[in-house]
């Protein structure tokens, strides 16, 4: 059945990208849906650990960290104006960041100069003086003060809020199995209880992006990344920084609970958890933090990432059907590129000034589907 009153816009995808894309595109005065094959916020969104900074930014294209600074920027206010539209507070805490494995001080120093981020080098003792609780580590140690966290579920929680009191229709439970098109113009999407019309919809479905833009002509190389996380339950204050040695890293809540993650897995859509990584996080957890061997592991789990090359998203209008867009493959840094994504996707699909440069984030007319996506 056609939907009589076709949305301006549908937003296909109800973790974080699509739900701050959708409240981006209702400020702008459009009639908007959302439409998810699930529950909204439960799968990238609800995993993930929540840091606002790429891990080593310096290590990432200016792409990334152009819309990681922007958003950057505007999380604060951002947060505070999701808390009071949703009731539910995002638990976004500006804990600092301190990377204790080796790495580049001249690049990280001249990344720093250029973004205009806080960045300072610390001595063993200066570091343990930041985080007492922290373990051995080697100097210098990088400290980002003025990194900060949100707990993601959360956020999540408060993006739904947020979206439900403004009007936004969040439609559950559909997956979308393709696109309606009117020549080479896309009208709607197609769903197992019939086509939902919307004049223009925006793919922003994570890391089953790539498998449902397939039918679009387009192989575009998004594909899931599994990461295991764990969570212990510790106190309040045995961790107050956000910790990072290599690939991994801990981040304390406000409760006290410990999240600890993340391997990077090329297994497909395979959710499930394994014991090899637990050892490994374990391991990297009382490394990192020696009082954790104390407390006890609460939960384990694996989420799937948006894995895309280089770790750019694509937020751009599809090169071949009109109508068509995409806000997807942000890989390991979705929470923090979220809102400076939604921003410029709604630029560009208003025809407005655009925030950002959106060359670097274009999907190529013909796209490479076997580029390396790393894990």
């Amino acid at each position: 059945m056609v939907n009589p009153a076709p949305f301006d816009c549908l937003v296909v995808g109800g973790g974080l990208i699509g739900m701050f894309t959708a409240r981006e595109l209702h400020r702008a005065g459009l009639r908007v849906g959302l439409v998810e094959r699930q529950a909204v916020g439960r799968e990238s969104t609800w995993a993930g650990g929540g840091i606002l900074s790429p891990l080593h930014p310096w290590r990432y294209p200016d792409a990334v960290n152009a819309l990681a600074a922007w958003s950057q920027d505007h999380y604060p206010d951002l947060m505070q104006a999701l808390q009071e539209e949703s009731g539910t507070d995002p638990e976004h805490v500006r804990s600092g960041l301190l990377i204790v494995d080796g790495f580049e001080p001249d690049v990280a120093r001249s990344w720093a100069r250029r973004w205009e981020r806080e960045l300072a080098f610390l001595s063993a003792a200066e570091a343990h003086d930041q985080e007492p609780s922290l373990g051995s580590c080697t100097e210098p140690v990088a400290w980002l003060p003025s990194v900060g966290q949100v707990r993601n579920p959360r956020l999540g929680q408060a993006l739904r809020g947020s979206l439900e009191r403004h009007g936004v229709t969040v439609l559950e439970q559909r997956p979308v199995t393709g696109f309606s098109l009117r020549g080479n113009r896309v009208v709607g999407v197609e769903t197992p209880e019939g086509e939902i019309a919307a004049g223009t919809v925006v793919v922003a479905s994570g890391a089953w992006s790539g498998q449902l833009l397939a039918s679009s002509g387009i192989p575009l190389p998004v594909e899931p990344v599994r990461g295991q996380m764990l969570l212990y339950r510790a106190e309040p204050g045995v961790v107050t920084r956000i910790l990072l040695d290599s690939a991994h890293y801990v981040i304390p809540r406000r409760d006290g609970r410990v999240l600890v993650g993340s391997t990077m897995e090329r297994v497909g859509f395979d959710k499930s958890t394994t014991g090899e990584a637990q050892a490994t996080l374990r391991e990297a957890a009382t490394r990192l933090v020696p009082a954790l061997a104390h407390y006890a592991l609460e939960r384990h789990w694996a989420g799937l990432r948006p894995g895309s090359p280089h770790g750019i998203p694509y937020i751009s209008a599809h090169p071949r059907i009109e109508g068509l867009f995409v806000n997807a493959g942000h890989f390991r840094n979705g929470v923090v590129m979220a809102p400076a994504s939604a921003r410029l996707l709604t630029d560009l699909i208003l025809g407005r000034a655009p925030v950002l440069d959106p060359i670097p984030y274009r999907i190529p007319a013909n796209v490479d589907p076997d580029q390396a996506i790393p894990v």
